[in-house]
């Protein structure tokens, strides 16, 4: 049976750098076009670490090099670039293996804003590292002039950081529903989306901020009523214990379950949590709803039921 289904990808899908991306989308391109040959609509999601890292540290160095000269690139920009390149080479792929197997469809990148809470608590206290080391008063220069926020590492210096607030809005939906329902293979939210905020007369202004693409997805997927959420990542199944001799993979979880074991700091802060919690928030959402988190050559067989962790109320 067709399944609507968004998948948000791991960075292992996407590489480090851009000969490294090149040679993975089309590893990634295969295990979406096998959801796609079963004849359920996919809507692709993707992170960008890497990615707008590399490109924050290449403005960097460029304001550094001739400050007069060139003027700092604000984060929200750098996402749409990531954004865009990042697409670029992905709905190639894509479309280039559906060719491959006389799948006649359309894919196509939508550059997609997401719209954050500017009093989420995270803006408060922002945690997400974003672009290259710094010296102490390079780093002091920045916190005077455009009042970045900065961490110290004692072997590499001083690195900016920034918020993680919660999606609340994709700005673009309308657009990615009609291409969905025109029977496009689209591709959305990537990186988390890029993070605005309103603020009057129709006007969005860009956050600096990264959105966890986890949250991104899930608010995707239930925005566009969908059947499943996965989230494809670098281990098989979710563990409890992890690492541990006494370590436990899990075949199945319920949203309370994935909250009790989450509030028992069972996950990374950073990795597994923002999976399973998205994971969990989708599943509760609506009856028969389901959530999958597997790695990426294992999406076919997790839906399948034969590997994974899935979740659902």
């Amino acid at each position: 049976m067709a399944r609507r289904i968004v998948v948000a990808l791991g960075g292992n899908a996407l590489g480090k750098n851009l000969p490294e991306q090149m040679q993975a989308v089309r590893v990634t391109a295969r295990a979406i076009v096998d959801l796609i040959e079963q004849g359920n609509e996919v809507i692709v999601v993707h992170g960008n670490g890497p990615q707008v890292g590399m490109i924050a540290n290449a403005m960097t160095e460029l304001t550094r090099s001739d400050p007069e000269r060139f003027i700092s690139c604000p984060l929200s920009v750098c996402g749409a670039m990531s954004q865009g390149y990042i697409g670029y080479d992905l709905q190639n792929a894509l479309r280039e293996e559906m060719e491959r197997r006389g799948i006649a469809k359309g894919v196509a990148t939508v550059l997609t804003q997401v719209e954050v809470d500017p009093a989420d608590p995270a803006f408060e206290t922002p945690t997400k590292p974003i672009g290259s080391f710094m010296t102490e008063s390079e780093a002091e220069t920045l916190r005077r002039e455009r009042d970045y926020e900065f961490m110290h590492d004692e072997r590499q210096g001083y690195r900016r950081v920034v918020a993680s607030p919660l999606p609340q809005r994709i700005v673009e939906l309308d657009t990615i529903s009609s291409l969905v329902e025109a029977d496009h293979v689209v591709i959305a939210c990537g990186g988390g989306g890029i993070p605005v905020v309103p603020t009057g007369n129709h006007h969005l202004k860009g956050a600096a901020a990264v959105i966890d693409k986890d949250f991104a997805a899930e608010l995707l997927a239930e925005s566009l009523d969908a059947d499943y959420l996965v989230i494809l990542t670098a281990v098989e199944r979710v563990a409890v214990r992890f690492g541990k001799p006494d370590e436990q993979w899990l075949d199945t979880l319920t949203p309370m379950q994935a909250h009790e074991l989450a509030e028992a700091g069972e996950f990374g802060k950073g990795s597994m949590e923002p999976k399973v919690l998205a994971a969990a928030k989708f599943a509760e959402s609506k009856p028969g709803r389901s959530a999958l988190i597997t790695l990426l050559e294992k999406a076919r067989d997790g839906l399948e039921g034969h590997t994974g962790t899935t979740v659902r109320a």
